[in-house]
């Protein structure tokens, strides 16, 4: 029987449902099968928003069935009634049509929603899926309607990949969407509930975890309040928040936008996310913060995580200005100054103004790692890092909060253990020609978040022994005679640096 709806959303009927999963894995209507009838040159366009490469490539793709779903789901074209139907020899045209998936005028057939593969990578191993949304702009050259629910994008990968995936008993992803990191959660967790404010994007969760044959435990509400009484071991978040001006005539866009001033939902959101988490428990969200006149980043994000009692790990990933925010935002919803000049330089200014109503130079992007402690919060860490990261992170992020609890230790019994260098650190020395000695050694990962520490010469020659043989105090020891200077004096200069390329991976603690 068809479960409960809202208008435009897909319907769950789970027999119609397993019918169209059976037909997608028969079409080879999955990312690799889409990449190969579109070509590199025309996928690489398509995810710039450009479709005409496109719409030429599965043209010349003739009958083949994943060229006509890419042009009914992906560009949002009117394809011929014969050319779906060899797509859904189970479920029919018709099927499709009590779905919500699609529409027919005569001959023609037309997606009312966007229905795309998507393979699932975090760190957990590969998997596939077919996820539905709204259709976007590309597909019907309009804007955005305030109610929109978005599909995959590029913060919700990225949060899919920050997010850590060892076994979890109970999580939570609050601020659900199209559930796409609830499914993610659904591969490490025995039970996972997703919340949203929208009926509408709950629809899109509900008939997306039953295509993917995932159990979810959906309900409505605002923030915390559906699960006020629960708690979790993890708890993942992309919420609304975009900084958006409240004020008259401005579009506010349940998917993005929180209903709140300036950066506060995310600050509600670190200072009141422990209320949810059990001891030990996890909680990860991306967010925007504001920079204002006279503070640096972390001031602002520092006092959200002393409020919030918890473990705290910010990473900023981008800063932009408030034009660049403005701008950015405003082409999301789907304005630009050549469809709509006036609406274009209303809007701006109202954005300049409102950002400069609370003195915002700048306004950053990053995501937030929080963690209930067993006991006073040990770990509270804001970093800058902007350059190229290998994903999934989400192993890093687990090794380095491992890392953190393991240097709980004395520098005494930090001298008793044994480290050796990661197998994807690599040393690169810089030296003058002719010079025989470097200048500069830095020690480089390879993975995670792609760190490079300058090492002096006593770091650098003990780095250089750390093969898990010789205990730490061993090799201060011996660098201490052979420098001269004294093990006591090694020590005082390489157990700190020690620390933190345990802290961060670079030095992996043996057995």
């Amino acid at each position: 029987m068809a479960l409960p709806t809202a208008p435009g959303a897909p319907v769950t009927d789970p027999d119609l449902v397993a019918a169209l999963r059976d037909d997608l894995t028969a079409s080879g209507y999955g990312v690799a099968g889409v990449e190969e009838v579109l070509g590199a040159v025309a996928a690489d366009a398509l995810h710039r928003e450009e479709p005409v490469p496109a719409l030429r490539a599965t043209q010349a793709a003739g009958d083949d069935v994943v060229a006509a779903l890419v042009r009914t789901f992906l560009l949002g074209v009117a394809v011929p009634r014969r050319a779906v139907e060899g797509a859904f020899p189970t479920l029919g045209i018709g099927g499709a049509e009590r779905l919500g998936l699609v529409e027919t005028d005569g001959d023609q057939v037309r997606a009312r929603v966007d229905l795309r593969p998507y393979t699932a990578v975090d760190g957990g191993g590969e998997v596939d899926w077919w996820i539905a949304s709204d259709l976007g702009e590309l597909a019907t050259g309009q804007a955005l309607r305030t109610d929109h629910v978005l599909g995959v994008g590029g913060a919700s990968t990225t949060l899919a990949q920050v997010t850590v995936r060892d076994d979890r008993d109970h999580v939570l992803d609050l601020g659900t969407g199209c559930g796409i990191q609830a499914l993610h959660a659904s591969r490490h967790s025995r039970r996972v509930v997703g919340t949203d404010i929208s009926r509408r994007a709950l629809a899109f969760a509900r008939f997306n975890a039953a295509l993917a044959g995932v159990a979810l435990d959906l309900r409505e509400g605002s923030m915390l309040e559906p699960v006020a009484d629960e708690r979790f071991d993890l708890v993942v978040s992309n919420p609304p928040f975009v900084i958006t001006p409240r004020t008259p005539g401005m579009p506010s866009y349940e998917y993005r936008d929180g209903g709140r001033s300036g950066d506060a939902i995310v600050r509600e959101l670190v200072e009141g996310v422990g209320e949810v988490l059990a001891p030990g428990g996890v909680a990860q969200l991306l967010g925007n913060w504001e920079v204002r006149r006279g503070e640096e980043w972390h001031e602002r994000v520092g006092a959200w995580l002393d409020a919030s009692g918890l473990d705290g790990w910010v990473v900023q990933r981008e800063l932009q200005d408030p034009a660049q925010y403005a701008e950015t935002w405003i082409r999301d919803g789907g304005t630009t100054p050549d469809r709509d000049r006036a609406a274009w330089a209303d809007r701006y200014g109202q954005w300049l103004d409102d950002f400069a109503s609370r003195d915002v130079e700048g306004i950053g992007f990053g995501f937030v790692t929080l963690r209930r402690p067993h006991g006073a919060p040990t770990l509270r860490r804001l970093e800058e890092v902007t350059g190229t990261v290998r994903q999934p992170l989400g192993p890093a992020v687990a090794a380095a909060l491992a890392a953190h609890d393991w240097l709980a230790m004395s520098d005494d019994d930090l001298a008793e253990q044994r480290l050796f260098v990661a197998p994807d650190v690599s040393e690169e020395r810089y030296l003058t020609p002719g010079d025989p000695d470097p200048q500069v050694v830095l020690l480089r990962q390879g993975g995670g978040f792609g760190r490079a520490v300058q090492a002096g010469t006593a770091l650098a020659g003990f780095v250089g022994v750390c093969d898990g043989e010789l205990t730490v105090g061993q090799i201060v020891n011996a660098l201490g005679a052979l420098l001269e200077v004294g093990a006591d004096a090694v020590a005082a200069d390489v157990l700190p640096s020690a620390r933190g390329l345990v802290r961060d991976g670079l030095l992996l603690p043996a057995g």
